[in-house]
């Protein structure tokens, strides 16, 4: 595979969208988070995208195949050539990947995308009725007046004595 086969193979995927970001990554997306990363510039990875526990473990034993730098604690594996993979497992570990990201996503987002809809439903807020003007009346009860305090008579000090 290449780049230009990651990508169509991507947006095969139901509900997958690409984005440009940080200047020359290609990023795709399914409902708005990433399921797969790369590159248009050559980097030392080619490739990173998400995976399960067993795989994460599995395919790091493979040439070519590492934690994906700073996702690595998310279990994202990181290619440093397309053709550490054969090209029918390297489809399947993307669609496992968008998978993932998928099943992660609110029940809402899934439900908006399963039915076609681009943005999330939200409820409005209720409306809150104005404040009841209360009648400007001292029908109030004034709290009772406070008593005086009673000062504190300070114990005089004693003398620091300390044994010598």
């Amino acid at each position: 595979m290449n780049l230009e086969s990651v990508r169509e193979y991507c947006l095969t995927l139901p509900h997958a969208t690409e984005m440009v970001q940080w200047v020359d990554h290609l990023l795709f997306k399914v409902g708005g988070k990433m399921f797969a990363v790369t590159c248009f510039e050559p980097t030392d990875n080619v490739l990173s995208f998400k995976a399960t526990p067993e795989q994460f473990f599995e395919l790091q034993e493979r040439e070519g195949v590492i934690p994906a730098p700073y996702m690595a604690r998310n279990q994202w594996l990181a290619l440093q050539r397309f053709d550490a993979l054969r090209d029918d497992e390297l489809r399947d570990l993307l669609a496992t990947s968008h998978r993932l990201v998928f099943e992660k996503l609110p029940k809402r987002t899934q439900a908006s995308l399963a039915a076609g809809t681009t943005t999330t439903p939200r409820k409005q807020a209720a409306k809150k009725k104005p404040a009841k003007k209360r009648p400007a009346t001292s029908t109030k009860k004034s709290p009772p007046p406070r008593k005086p305090s009673k000062a504190r008579k300070s114990k005089p000090k004693k003398p620091n004595r300390s044994p010598r």
